[in-house]
């Protein structure tokens, strides 16, 4: 009996130590990130703060580790292992397992096994999103090192910049102790796309040298982004989408398609090498735009062989564009020769129409069906008549490609403006020259102090905290409470008896006013619906401090991401990008504080400032040619009616058609002393 109990003694002393000894082997390799990841989680639901950062520092820099040695050993194998033309099929398979085995044991060499990395995709899409960094930024304000905060606040929000919590905590960071300029920098960013966008300044302020050195290092960096991102291409393709059409392919058919798969990959790469984090669409004509611009430089620095070099080099893009042509021209007859494309660029030209090719044949073996997205479109060369050879202003195509398809808003109306204003009390005080922009307006008297006196004590009444925020009543600064109500809301009050019934059917009527006022002042061919229409106040909040930083509504577009550092704004979702025009009709002035602002694309330069009062409307339309927001309400209550348009007829207000149907059936029901005309292209 004791010699067995020894026997099993010892066994559970050796299963242990074996165990313990396959723990430490595992942990000498890479620790995989999502389980990292998941105990930062873990540790920050349970107020752990430093082993939040512990946990998500470690799986950033997992991730990361894991993602070089990806790089790092598919093309070493790549390069030991050619496809090269093989005389048979055989060795064509034989140089796949060679390579398959290659990686696998020079990944397994830095990271261990490859089945412990297999990550979930929610997982994977968190770090895309940099979900990570928005963790530690509230674990290191918890562990008061604001200087770290700042910098993963900032990180986060360069890839979520619509998230309106971290625009505030920014701007608090901002007026912390010890906190920098320089901390607030961009843990992820992409060294490609940072080099240009130095270049682009420096080039706009005629620092031409300068700007050379930082286009040169964006280049290099950008092809070097592009092996990166063909090499991650490489690797097990995912058939599951075929399932449905009973995808079961013979092995050449499989081979066909995978690699297919690997050129559909590579290839979408020019579009993320263009696109900034977050956004969906790339910046057009992003590397020619390298070319242009650094032809010009040389120019204006007497470097005329680098500039011919890369005028050739951006018509290999834009095969005979005149402007580019023209420069051509220029520079020949300067060095009396002729002068072929940077190499480089006429590598990657080749390529990439070579992958063009073989995708058109492969994609039709694969049941896709490949169109090829034009990504370095341009839109034309601007030419400077004072200045030979031309080189681009600093403009940059942001627009999505899918909405070239379509017919832009501004080709609808125009730009026009200063139609009729409709009723004899409007007055127009300021037009779009006198606000320093384009398509916006000031009007005063377009309502009475007794309207304006009913509806705020119609707003007391009907409003609720957060209302169109999720029920969040600080949904843009801590220091003031957001109330708000709809047309529909207020009119079932008013049926319900909760509040004059005329009171409700005012809200009505005088949003109904300022949609036409707007529609005929920019002289619109098209009927202007209502997107949304929000009967809305902002209260500042008692014990908020001496001097507020913050804006009770920050700097905006209304149907684009404004992108300040980029200096434009994307029309994408999550931004309302079927909204065209903006208005905002006020209660009162008896405030301190709330002016609403116009401002550049930097969201920073004021071009103008409206002070709200009773009757005063602003007006606009909605896109990044109009970055807006509100000073903070220091002390007080600011009310006004926040009305938005379409000229889109599919994306019209619902609760806007039903208010309509019930104005229309108490019309019948002769519950009014008067009669209302309805706007007939938003009834039902």
């Amino acid at each position: 009996m004791d010699v067995n109990f020894s026997i099993s003694i010892f066994f559970a002393g050796l299963f242990a130590l074996l165990q313990t000894t396959l723990l430490c082997s595992a942990y000498a390799f890479l620790e995989p990130y999502d389980l990292l990841y998941d105990n930062g989680v873990e540790a920050f639901y349970s107020s752990d703060y430093k082993n939040v950062v512990s946990y998500m520092e470690r799986a950033l820099s997992s991730y990361s580790e894991l993602r070089r040695t990806k790089v790092r050993c598919r093309l070493q194998c790549k390069d030991k292992h050619p496809f090269d033309a093989f005389s048979s099929d055989l060795r064509f398979f034989d140089a796949v397992l060679h390579r398959a085995s290659c990686l696998n044991e020079c990944i397994e060499s830095v990271v261990g096994s490859q089945s412990m990395h297999r990550v979930s995709e929610d997982v994977i899409q968190d770090f895309h999103r940099r979900i990570p960094y928005n963790y530690l930024q509230l674990a290191y304000a918890k562990l008061k090192q604001p200087d770290k905060a700042a910098a993963a606040a900032h990180t986060y929000f360069q890839a979520n910049p619509e998230h309106v919590e971290m625009s505030h905590n920014l701007e608090q960071y901002k007026g912390l102790e010890g906190v920098q300029e320089e901390h607030f920098i961009d843990r992820e960013a992409r060294v490609h796309q940072k080099a240009f966008m130095v270049g682009v300044k420096l080039y706009d302020r005629g620092e031409y040298e300068k700007a050379i050195e930082h286009f040169e290092e964006a280049l290099a960096e950008y092809y070097k982004a592009d092996l990166e991102c063909r090499a991650l291409c490489e690797g097990p393709q995912n058939f599951g989408e075929h399932e449905h059409l009973n995808y079961h392919p013979a092995l050449y058919e499989l081979i066909s398609d995978h690699f297919t798969q690997v050129l559909h990959c590579e290839h979408e790469c020019v579009r993320d090498l263009a696109t900034r984090p977050g956004r969906l669409s790339p910046m057009e004509n992003y590397l020619p735009l390298h070319y242009d611009y650094l032809q010009f430089a040389y120019f204006k620095v007497n470097m005329i062989q680098e500039a011919i070099e890369c005028a050739q080099s951006y018509l290999l893009f834009h095969e005979g564009e005149e402007f580019m042509t023209e420069n051509v021209d220029y520079y020949r007859e300067v060095l009396g020769q002729e002068v072929k494309p940077r190499e480089e660029a006429e590598r990657y030209f080749k390529r990439h129409q070579h992958e063009v090719d073989l995708l058109h044949v492969g994609s039709e073996n694969l049941g896709i069906e490949y169109t090829e997205g034009n990504y370095w479109s341009s839109s034309g060369g601007r030419e400077d008549v004072n200045r030979i050879p031309s080189g681009t202003d600093g403009w940059m195509e942001y627009v999505p490609i899918s909405e070239k398809k379509n017919v832009t808003v501004e080709e609808v109306k125009e730009l026009r403006e200063g139609g009729p204003l409709l009723y004899d009390s409007v007055r127009l005080v300021l037009n779009s020259e006198t606000l320093n922009g384009t398509q916006r307006v000031l009007f005063d008297d377009v309502i009475t102090e007794d309207e304006c006196s009913e509806l705020e004590n119609l707003a007391h009444v009907v409003m609720m905290g957060g209302d169109g925020y999720r029920g969040k009543t600080s949904p843009h600064t801590p220091n003031e409470k957001f109330e708000g109500a709809t047309v529909l809301k207020t009119l079932q009050y008013g049926f319900e008896g909760r509040i004059p019934l005329k009171s409700a059917r005012m809200f009505y009527d005088v949003s109904e006013k300022a949609r036409r006022i707007i529609e005929s002042y920019f002289m619109l061919n098209s009927t202007l619906h209502f997107s949304y229409t929000h009967l809305v106040c902002r209260t500042a909040i008692a014990g908020q401090p001496g001097v507020r930083s913050d804006l009770s509504h920050p700097i905006h577009a209304d149907n684009c991401l404004l992108d300040p550092e980029a200096n434009e704004c994307w029309k994408e979702p999550p931004a309302y990008t079927y909204r065209d025009y903006s208005a905002l009709l006020y209660l009162n002035g008896d405030f301190e504080g709330g002016e609403f602002i116009f401002t550049e694309m930097d969201a920073k330069t004021v071009t103008a400032s409206v002070k709200p009062r009773c009757g005063r409307m602003v007006g606009f339309s909605s896109g990044g040619e109009n970055p807006h927001g509100v000073r903070a309400v220091t002390l007080g209550q600011r009310c006004a009616v926040a009305l938005w348009f379409t000229l889109d007829p599919l994306f019209r207000e619902l609760e806007r058609l039903q208010a309509d149907e019930v104005i229309e059936s108490l019309n019948n029901q002769h519950q009014w002393g008067h009669e209302l005309n309805i706007n007939p292209k938003d009834e039902l």
